[in-house]
């Protein structure tokens, strides 16, 4: 039997496009163990995941280091074939060179890949999607098409979000971390403030975005707007997602819940452009960016704390109307 250890212990989004290798994997191993390691605190995303085996995790915060020679430990004991490391940073390349597996696959962009047994070049090439890059890691023993992402939330987590489901609705998640990838809180009241009154809206978030999501609540004039925000887990999360009329993301995480669910969904782009390879994947999926073509976008490839430019017109020269078309596609 085939052993595998998938690496990926960056941020929530991140492991999600990640799930696209165990989805190939399985379809070409189906008897193999299939192990997906991750960092602490993003291992609900694969609760019950009926292809993996095991889910490892990594405790960054505390004894960082201490935790990660305990795992590299356990993996040399598991004695695995493949080691497939999908980040690029120095730590995760310690675990994958000296992991004792028969062969180790990473980007040739970590520090120690030459320590690998395989190393694929990374690079930022306009149309290729963040799935096709992690792909060509196990494309020479499976096939040339990458696999879309996929999270399998629970018949738990299904009947945990049943009770919003009674009449149509739209799920907005209107945070980030980043600001420049943040879609302003007052666009996004104007934009409810313009929606025909049919649907319930659910304002879904980390419990860090709650008190966002209570102020956008409390200040629109929408009448059936709820705060979700910390109630619900990723799985559960999706699980809602998975149903709306339409799901309103801005370029981060929840955007991937939606492609992994291949539920509807609008990412609204401000700093950052599609063509960086972290797009939408679901079959319905739409983006709304600025129309005019700004010399200072995209800024950078991930998001800044502050508009650089001081005017963050990204974002402000957004029109509802652009939001508003695509409600029922």
């Amino acid at each position: 039997m085939q052993k595998f250890l998938v690496i990926q212990t960056a941020f929530i989004g991140d492991v999600v496009l990640a799930t696209g290798i165990i989805e190939k994997l399985h379809q070409y191993y189906p008897d193999a163990a299939i192990d997906f390691l991750v960092r602490k605190g993003n291992e609900g995303l694969l609760t019950d995941h009926p292809f993996l085996h095991e889910v490892l995790i990594w405790d960054k915060k505390q004894s960082k280091y201490g935790n990660l020679l305990k795992l590299l430990k356990k993996i040399k004991a598991n004695q695995y074939d493949k080691v497939i490391n999908v980040q690029r940073y120095a730590t995760t390349g310690l675990l994958t060179a000296f992991s004792k597996a028969k062969e180790t696959i990473g980007f040739d962009k970590n520090p120690l890949s030459f320590l690998f047994s395989k190393k694929i070049k990374h690079a930022f090439t306009e149309g290729t999607h963040e799935i096709e890059r992690n792909h060509a890691l196990i494309s020479t023993f499976t096939d040339s098409m990458a696999a879309k992402p996929k999270l399998y939330p629970s018949k738990n987590d299904f009947g945990k979000v049943r009770q919003y489901k009674d009449k149509p609705y739209l799920c907005v998640a209107p945070s980030s971390v980043w600001f420049t990838k943040q879609y302003p809180k007052e666009k996004w009241i104007s934009f409810l403030n313009q929606l025909p009154p049919k649907y319930n809206i659910y304002l879904l978030g980390a419990p860090s975005d709650k008190s966002l999501c209570e102020e956008i609540r409390k200040i629109s004039l929408y009448p059936f707007v709820i705060n979700l925000a910390g109630q619900l887990n990723f799985l559960q999360s999706a699980a809602l997602m998975q149903d709306a009329v339409m799901n309103y993301v801005n370029d981060s995480a929840p955007m991937h819940f939606a492609s992994a669910v291949n539920a509807p969904v609008t990412a609204v782009y401000c700093s950052t452009v599609p063509v960086f390879g972290y797009g939408p994947l679901s079959d319905k999926n739409f983006v709304v960016e600025v129309e005019e073509k700004l010399n200072c976008r995209p800024c950078g490839l991930h998001g800044y704390k502050a508009c650089p430019k001081g005017h963050f017109k990204c974002a402000i020269d957004i029109r509802d109307e652009q939001l508003l078309s695509v409600v029922g596609y």
